[in-house]
């Protein structure tokens, strides 16, 4: 989960060059959905890679127009598979 905060709780830019360059993600880093909170505080993007270096040259075309913080996540249903096992 990639947690974005937009510069002074503006998407403006993020979206202006999302528009003209695109995603810019390098290949191997998957895109899956986003959520952005209703006060353009944080976004929130659900990414999937096996390489955390992805996230890094990722973040590099995007650093400028925010802050960005990585967290790496497992599903429910995942995590009630590993969680069954030991009830």
């Amino acid at each position: 989960m990639v947690i974005e905060r937009f510069n002074n709780r503006d998407p403006k830019e993020i979206y202006r060059r999302f528009r003209e360059k695109g995603r810019m993600m390098p290949e191997g880093l998957n895109y899956v959905d986003s959520w952005v909170e209703a006060n353009f505080d944080r976004c929130f993007q659900l990414m999937e890679c096996n390489d955390p270096r992805l996230f890094q040259e990722w973040i590099l075309q995007w650093h400028d127009l925010g802050e960005f913080e990585i967290v790496p996540v497992v599903s429910s249903k995942q995590t009630a598979e590993v969680v069954n096992k030991m009830l």
